[in-house]
């Protein structure tokens, strides 16, 4: 583990996170209003700090981040299939959240596919996870930075949600260091989105 140092650009970029997603699930009635500009911010901070890594061809980032994106589906669909046989009490979660977060207009749906995945993958992943592998090795970048991708939606007062989040982001974050390239898990999340939101929504 290499030595650490307080690192005040990772700091004030995960705190700008907090603030920025604090006031995002602060109201629902305009959630997607405050979401969207709060990813916009926050790709703007990760694209002053770190370089973009793209070192995958065309071809393979579309072809791993389409897959990539349907197999985190199906295990988040085979997540809910377990519940509904165990009986877990978590269909309510799901319910609630997607009435209250789903995207519903059809700007929002740009939104989600144009912003919202981009920019947390550029700024999780891109920037914060980037960072975090300077003093924690592989594993452990891995792991703290999709603890802290987890950590900014606990305003959306969901443990279910808070849950996903932290699988994904070992998913895409594992994917983001295997390839070195930000369009592959990108692509992935997009992919992820459209399924989860559009196309075979879990509830």
């Amino acid at each position: 583990m290499k030595n650490r140092f307080i690192d005040l650009r990772l700091i004030a970029g995960y705190i700008l996170a907090h603030a920025l997603m604090y006031f995002t699930f602060s109201d629902r009635a305009i959630f997607w209003y405050i979401f969207t500009g709060s990813l916009l911010v926050l790709i703007t901070f990760a694209m002053f700090q770190e370089d973009v890594d793209d070192e995958a061809s065309f071809f393979k980032y579309i072809s791993m981040g389409v897959l990539s994106g349907l197999l985190l589906y199906a295990l988040f669909w085979l997540g809910v299939q377990i519940f509904d046989l165990f009986n877990l009490p978590f269909e309510k979660s799901i319910k609630n959240l997607y009435r209250w977060f789903a995207p519903t207009l059809f700007w929002q749906y740009l939104a989600l596919i144009l912003v919202a995945a981009p920019g947390e993958e550029l700024f999780w992943r891109g920037f914060i996870q980037k960072r975090l592998l300077r003093y924690f090795g592989p594993v452990g970048s891995i792991t703290i930075g999709a603890l802290l991708y987890s950590s900014v939606h606990i305003y959306s007062g969901t443990f279910i949600l808070m849950l996903a989040a932290f699988l994904s982001g070992l998913l895409w974050g594992a994917l983001y260091m295997w390839k070195k390239s930000m369009p592959l898990v990108i692509v992935s999340h997009i992919v992820f989105d459209i399924m989860i939101f559009i196309i075979l929504p879990l509830i």
